[in-house]
């Protein structure tokens, strides 16, 4: 599109199109004559062609200036639509957004991204649910969340949905810094330690089985499952001091702060997306198209990368 061309242009076009005659069109836009007339001649000069015809009787459009209106009339009308949703998101009082939360994206992007959307729509209540894969995107499907954030689950728990990664991580396996075992490097080393076990709802689950089964082990004897990451966090730093199989992201300020420490453990295979997951085939909502953009804002912040949707 030629830079040249303004938004005063095309409304010009549009008001002369629809009025038929210039004085009219100029009064619509509180213009004089003149300089309405000078609008549209600029518009052609930019285009190369002429759009209307002028005589005693009015306006008359040219073919070239009936094939542009059409499309003059959608820019201005998407440019207005758009103004208006940005004008609704600050004012519009009551517009609730109910958030879906995994445990491995509650500890930073959904956080960072809440604040970078109440920046640009401040009106807008927001409504947040941490739980297990199954959980909210049960609650997706059937309309009672708005978008769920986390870990791209197996086939059958996205049936219906649509999902766009924002960034990868793997399991981890953490420990208390004083555990026996914190220099552990075989999962076989921790075959009969008390494990804390992703569920079987949890989205990581079948990563850990997967790379269990690699290593020709059969579940894990001796453990407790839970999605739950603050009694994940109180029994690993507590006496039981269990092993704790967890998404990087949800404890990745522990180990930055050295309250937990993760076993050097080749945990590659359990590497999976991270992302938005939204009902397929809907339109979203304005505040909820903004939300989306504040998450893959907040995921580039941290090094990741927005992806394509699945």
């Amino acid at each position: 599109m030629d830079r040249r061309i303004k938004f005063r242009h095309l409304e010009a076009f549009i008001a002369i199109a629809r009025a038929k005659r210039l004085k009219r069109a100029a009064e619509q836009l509180n213009l004089t004559q003149p300089a309405i007339s000078k609008t549209l001649k600029d518009l052609e000069d930019i285009l190369g062609v002429p759009l209307m015809t002028r005589d005693r009787s009015g306006i008359r459009m040219t073919a070239e200036g009936t094939l542009f209106l059409q499309y003059a009339e959608q820019s201005a009308a998407a440019l207005r639509q758009g103004m208006a949703s940005l004008t609704g998101l600050r004012e519009a009082g009551g517009a609730v957004l109910r958030i879906g939360t995994l445990p491995s994206a509650a500890s930073v992007i959904v956080p960072q991204a809440v604040l970078r959307f109440r920046a640009q729509s401040p009106g807008t209540v927001l409504c947040i649910d941490e739980g297990g894969h199954g959980d909210l995107t049960g609650l997706l499907r059937a309309g009672d969340l708005d978008i769920v954030v986390g870990r791209l689950g197996d086939a059958q728990t996205m049936a219906g949905l649509s999902f766009t990664a924002l960034h990868s991580e793997t399991v981890v396996a953490v420990v208390a810094p004083d555990h026996p075992l914190r220099h552990a490097t075989r999962l076989e080393q921790i075959e009969r330690a008390l494990i804390l076990y992703p569920p079987a709802a949890a989205a990581i689950r079948p990563l850990v089985a997967r790379l269990m089964l690699s290593r020709g082990m059969a579940l894990f004897a001796d453990r407790i499952e839970s999605v739950s990451s603050a009694f994940g966090r109180s029994m690993t730093l507590g006496p039981a001091q269990p092993v704790w199989f967890i998404s990087r992201g949800v404890v990745a300020e522990d180990l930055a702060q050295e309250r937990l420490v993760a076993l050097d453990i080749d945990m590659g295979p359990t590497e999976g997306a991270v992302g938005i997951m939204v009902r397929a085939e809907e339109p979203p909502s304005p505040v909820l198209q903004l939300f989306r953009q504040a998450l893959v804002e907040a995921a580039v912040a941290q090094g990741g990368a927005s992806g394509g949707d699945i």
